[in-house]
């Protein structure tokens, strides 16, 4: 049965990044220019699907924004690793470049390729750096 988000005021996805935001382990800096400006945090594994897939192998029908508050903590805790280790900072510049290869939602079998991607950037401007 797919979620009643008739009686939420936005998406379930933005309620459960609300009790996780202040546990985002954001860096100073981009991981691939290393510009302090217009920083973002960017999840390999898309919180979105994350979510879709959890409440599915759960069994888990949201009623209302009082069930996922209820709920989202055992999510965080299935899903530590991809929220908070699993993620990166980059320059607005690099995540737009990044979602433009992956697309708005990368599926999350693309995670170790989009890994590799920020890898290779870094490493191609430290070329062209030295």
């Amino acid at each position: 049965m797919a979620s009643n988000t008739n009686t939420l005021k936005r998406l379930e996805v933005k309620y459960v990044r609300d009790g996780i935001k202040s546990r985002y382990p954001k860096r100073s800096e981009c991981a691939i220019c290393g510009t302090t400006n217009d920083l973002e945090l960017h999840h390999y594994s898309t919180v979105n699907l994350l979510w879709e897939k959890w409440k599915a192998d759960n069994g888990v029908t949201i009623e209302d924004a009082a069930h996922i508050m209820l709920v989202r903590e055992d999510f965080y805790s299935a899903h530590a690793k991809e929220l908070l280790v699993d993620v990166v900072t980059l320059c607005n510049s690099h995540h737009k470049k990044l979602h433009a290869i992956y697309g708005k939602e990368p599926l999350l079998t693309t995670a170790p390729k989009q890994i590799r991607w920020v890898q290779i950037q870094k490493e191609k401007l430290d070329v062209r750096e030295t």
